[in-house]
């Protein structure tokens, strides 16, 4: 390995690093009151060097949405294989909630947490976010194309799907099930029955 290859390789271990420290943090204490100056802290690290990486951390956070939207993608790739759409719909469904429990961080970090917004309406295109949402979207026409579901206003259907189950899962996530007295094992079961349920009566 030359010293260009191994300079690459140092510096992207750094960044990974930062990103990691920047996700424990966001997730322990909030992203607002997290600055650049503590996760250098935690690092051990003088900001200057987090500065040679990262602008500031909504690009820090929206690096880490990117990085959890990439995993959703390989979830959701899968489903590609499904020539049904009504059933590729309820698989996605499923799929979506395993992502979330499967992945609590990367979720609270891309749909819960108060995020860069701001940092998503400068870019000309949010790529990673935009990918995910249009399998959902292709998986909704073709449902409708197939008369399986009402045609409609396609994006007013995705959203209503995605808010449902996006419901589910945060619930899980952000601990709110208790009134249900189940354990975690019963919770997973239970979001999936929810699930099921939703799939019974279509259109």
């Amino acid at each position: 390995m030359g010293i260009k290859e191994r300079k690459e390789r140092a510096r992207q271990e750094m960044k990974e690093l930062i990103l990691e420290t920047a996700k424990e943090l966001f997730l322990k204490e909030g992203f607002k009151n997290v600055s650049i100056r503590r996760i250098a802290e935690l690092m051990e690290y003088s900001p200057a060097t987090i500065y040679l990486y990262f602008k500031d951390k909504n690009e820090m956070l929206l690096a880490l949405q990117n990085e959890g939207f990439e995993k959703l993608l390989q979830y959701q790739k899968p489903l590609a294989a499904i020539r049904d759409p009504w059933e590729k719909l309820h698989k996605h469904a499923q799929v979506y909630i395993s992502f979330a429990l499967e992945n609590p961080e990367y979720y609270d970090l891309m749909f819960i947490m108060r995020g860069p917004a701001e940092k998503i309406a400068e870019m000309k295109k949010w790529d990673a976010g935009i990918r995910s949402l249009q399998v959902l979207r292709d998986n909704v026409l073709a449902c409708m194309e197939t008369g399986q579901m009402k045609r409609k206003d396609a994006d007013s259907t995705v959203f209503a799907l995605w808010a449902l189950v996006h419901g589910i899962a945060s619930l899980i996530i952000r601990k709110r099930m208790i009134p249900l007295s189940a354990s975690k094992s019963e919770v997973r079961d239970l979001a999936y029955k929810a699930i099921d349920a939703m799939f019974k009566i279509k259109g």
